[in-house]
């Protein structure tokens, strides 16, 4: 039979809802053959009593698994056995602790390796916490975290079954979709490691729709969610893992938008999430958002600050858990939109009421201690227990109680937005009044307002330097200032707007600087010229005081009558308080020259 043409973009793609695997693609996680499968069985038995000597040792041991001999040459690579130790084909036992014993790992290797000394086959012991899989997950060593999922499990509080089913329902969906998947997420507190009975498996899956020609979006992920969902069932079957595997399914323009419009659920996702595969966007998304990079904008902000009005309206329209849910997201997107105001990254829900009490209550004495329990109250215990179990329904006069609790936290929390947003618009407004005007007195000298402006007209837009754009932003930045101290306070789109042009004018002054530094530094700066092993060499040297010298790539200073080996933070420091003033060239510096090339040759 002839193999169907391959699709030409992805609305062609799910017309078929058939799979259509690949005849040709690699075994699913998990398919081993009966052969392999009967030896782990016989090993398994064989290490039943060390199993129970090591829990009743370490009884807070989250998973061991025996790794399937396939993967074992990958661990012996990762692990850097040597030669002499691969030779007796050793067995890998992942054992797999809580990141709070971290520091025990060595001493809890050492009891193990202990107890399976005489063993046969000879094991080798690898003692991991939850944080390890998921660095091994961010430096994309996807096989090696696929091989401990899908490990001959001795003894797992479900985290190696969370790991086996999602990476055999990422490998149905690789199959079906692999050019489009653009990255296979898997989080929740059994990935990391905190997991109950009762806790479920959270999956992102993101598609690439970026090439869909002939089918509205929503429909397209109406199908593309339909056929994926098929999947999970084939997947807990294949896996054997009766714990509920959720997927969420986005395309990736919509996800996109999510990201610019600082979703807390997003923000969450792409925080917390451990990749199973990635086609190189989740991870950037990833470091950016640690290091600061993805931040609100002030309308995001004021959108999740609004989901909290109407929420009376909308309660008594719905059923428990719909209840439950808005009174919860009204209640939590704007805290967290309060914490993205303050300058912090929205944080998972407990840890959202510890730092709303921790800066807010004891830290800036902002709030009152009955607004962290009305927040605690509602999304720990009604909607954490709700969906837990514990809670299974409520009356209508908890839910008037809950509604009046949320009411009157939303009215505070506005009140608390106004003064946190004053002082955050106060503050940005006097760092970038500062960061200018602090620059060119770096450049032109202590001069008062007024003559440092005229300087800057002078030296940078008369002369072609600078745009007179930017003569206007300089004075629109003194003009919100003065308004700030007035009664008629400039609104924050004003200040953001200023702050974002003030970043231009800033660059321009950096780069203006920075040349009149290189123009200085110029003047104190000659070459020597000298011959090494036969050929002709150079060297820059610096009328410093210490004299200093740039040769082959190394910084040398003079001391002690010779060249010594330097810093470039040293370096820079004496250029700076030089400032382009040379000092004159000694007989001790010419000596120096002498003794480090022999003969050379000064040209300026």
């Amino acid at each position: 039979m002839e193999p169907k043409e391959s699709p030409k973009n992805l609305s062609d793609e799910i017309k078929d809802p058939s799979v259509n695997y690949d005849p040709n693609a690699p075994k699913l996680p998990g398919q081993v053959d009966d052969k392999v499968k009967k030896e782990m069985d016989k090993t398994r038995e064989k290490l039943e009593d060390f199993k129970k000597t090591v829990l009743k040792k370490f009884p807070f041991t989250l998973a061991m698994g025996i790794i399937p001999p396939q993967a074992a040459d990958r661990f012996d690579d990762e692990l850097g056995l040597t030669p002499e130790e691969r030779k007796d084909k050793p067995m890998h036992l992942t054992v797999i602790i809580p990141e709070d014993n971290f520091k025990e790992i060595g001493k809890i290797r050492a009891e193990i390796i202990k107890e399976a000394k005489d063993m046969k086959p000879k094991i080798w012991i690898n003692v991991i916490t939850p944080v390890d899989l998921a660095n091994y997950c961010m430096d994309s060593k996807y096989d090696i975290v696929e091989a401990i999922g899908m490990s001959y499990p001795l003894h797992d509080k479900n985290i190696l079954g969370t790991y086996r089913i999602s990476s055999i329902h990422k490998s149905l969906v690789l199959r079906k979709f692999e050019k489009y998947i653009y990255s296979y997420v898997i989080g929740g507190s059994l990935v990391r490691g905190e997991g109950k009975s009762t806790s479920d498996i959270d999956a992102y899956v993101i598609i690439d729709d970026t090439d869909v020609k002939r089918m509205p979006r929503l429909e397209l992920k109406e199908k593309l969610r339909g056929i994926i969902y098929q999947y999970v069932a084939e997947a807990a079957e294949l896996s054997g893992v009766k714990t509920v595997l959720h997927v969420q399914v986005y395309l990736l323009t919509e996800f996109w938008e999510d990201v610019k419009d600082a979703s807390p659920v997003i923000f969450g996702f792409i925080r917390d999430g451990i990749p199973l595969y990635d086609r190189g966007g989740f991870l950037p998304w990833k470091l950016l958002l640690k290091m600061g990079k993805i931040k609100p904008s002030p309308e995001a902000i004021d959108r999740f600050m609004s989901m909290g009005d109407k929420t009376r309206d909308i309660v008594k329209q719905r059923l428990l858990d719909i209840v439950i849910g808005d009174i919860f997201w009204s209640i939590s997107a704007p805290t967290q939109a309060v914490l993205m105001l303050y300058g912090i990254p929205p944080p998972n829900i407990p840890e959202t009421i510890k730092e709303m009490k921790r800066i807010f209550v004891d830290q800036e004495k902002m709030l009152e201690q009955k607004y962290i329990d009305i927040l605690e109250n509602i999304c720990i215990h009604y909607y954490k227990g709700f969906e837990h179990g514990k809670i299974k329904e409520v009356s209508g006069t908890e839910v008037d109680k809950l509604l009046k609790d949320c009411e009157d936290y939303m009215k505070r929390l506005k009140e608390l937005h106004i003064e946190i947003e004053k002082r955050a618009q106060e503050k940005t407004l006097k760092e970038t009044y500062d960061n200018v005007f602090g620059l060119l007195k770096k450049l032109f000298g202590s001069k008062s307002e007024q003559e440092l402006v005229k300087q800057f007209e002078k030296e940078l837009v008369n002369k072609g330097r600078a745009e007179v754009k930017q003569l206007h932003i300089l004075n629109e930045i003194i003009d919100i200032k003065k308004k700030y101290a007035s009664k008629k306070k400039p609104t924050k789109y004003e200040i953001e707007d200023v702050r974002k042009n003030a970043s231009y004018l800033i660059n321009n002054l950096i780069e203006y600087g920075q040349r009149c530094d290189l123009h200085e530094i110029k003047k104190m700066q000659i070459r020597v010229s000298y011959k090494k092993e036969g050929k002709d060499k150079h060297a820059e040297l610096f009328l410093t005081n210490p004299a200093f010298m740039i040769s082959e790539g190394k910084i040398l200073r003079f001391k002690n009558d010779r060249f010594e080996e330097s810093s470039q933070e040293e370096f820079d420091g004496v250029l700076f308080t030089q400032k382009g003033k040379p000092s004159n060239l000694s007989k001790e510096t010419l000596s120096g020259l002498k003794k480090e090339f022999g003969e050379f040759e000064i040209g300026f």
